[in-house]
């Protein structure tokens, strides 16, 4: 197993670091095989309600894919099968539970990608966005093209993905990119602070309500209120929500089970 992805469970919360800061936290191989499997790690881990993905080292969230691996050309049908079977971002498509993306640093062409396949982005005053693969005569193709346009909205993506320029994390608060902004130090207690937030929820009601919203963005208006009363009908006959109540009038914690 390689170290240079690597998992810490602390308080329902799986902390996922990308463990190559010499190389800004590069994507290779060991990246691309790592992170899927850690995210299966975290659904599958009834102990983990919440994921948070971030980068080893002061420089970087994740600069990218590692240059240094291009040095050869698949066939064309080489490479579309491997992208189609062995998507290296498929974990976040998979994991129901809530992710957070903690970025300090280069967050650059796959690093913004993994970013915007979490649910929420906290963003570092020093953090600097960008997909430089045009200019490498490459395109965003971890899905950069299609999450941040449905993220960012159709023109906000289209300049990010075509000019290649870098935007500053004010930049990046401003157009939606991420909804938080704190101070480098502050990033990591911010972080720890809203993934305990997060973990102290009702499992299934976190669950339902991102795949509500998930869902929701890709259908009609009507069929997503559809979705979401079925949903909502679900979590009526949950314990939790039964917990929920009487933690309320007793005035005390709940204690959730996901159950």
């Amino acid at each position: 197993m390689s170290d240079e992805v690597l998992m810490l469970v602390r308080e329902g919360v799986a902390w996922i670091t990308i463990n190559r800061p010499a190389s800004m936290n590069a994507i290779n191989n060991a990246v691309r095989e790592g992170l899927p499997r850690l995210l299966d790690q975290a659904q599958a881990d009834s102990a983990v309600r919440v994921v948070v993905v971030q980068g080893a080292g002061p420089k970087a969230f994740c600069a990218g894919a590692d240059i240094s691996e291009f040095t050869t050309v698949n066939s064309l049908a080489q490479d579309r099968q491997r992208r189609v079977h062995q998507h290296w971002v498929s974990g976040f498509d998979r994991i129901r539970k809530p992710t957070i993306a903690s970025i300090h640093g280069y967050c650059l062409g796959g690093g913004l990608e993994i970013a915007l396949s979490c649910d929420i982005r906290i963003g570092a005053e020093n953090a600097l966005f960008g997909f430089p693969e045009t200019g490498l005569g490459i395109l965003p193709a971890a899905g950069g093209t299609q999450r941040a346009s449905r993220v960012l909205g159709l023109g906000q993506a289209l300049d990010l993905v075509l000019s290649g320029e870098r935007i500053d994390a004010a930049h990046a608060l401003r157009i939606g990119l991420i909804s938080r902004l704190c101070s480098v130090d502050a990033l990591p207690a911010q972080t720890q602070a809203l993934a305990e937030r997060l973990a102290g929820k009702p499992p299934l009601a976190m669950e339902m309500a991102k795949e509500a919203v998930h869902q929701g963005h890709e259908m009609s208006l009507t069929a997503g209120l559809r979705l979401e009363a079925d949903l909502q009908s679900l979590l009526l006959n949950t314990e939790d929500r039964l917990e929920a109540a009487a933690a309320f009038r007793e005035k005390r914690p709940p204690k959730f089970t996901g159950q």
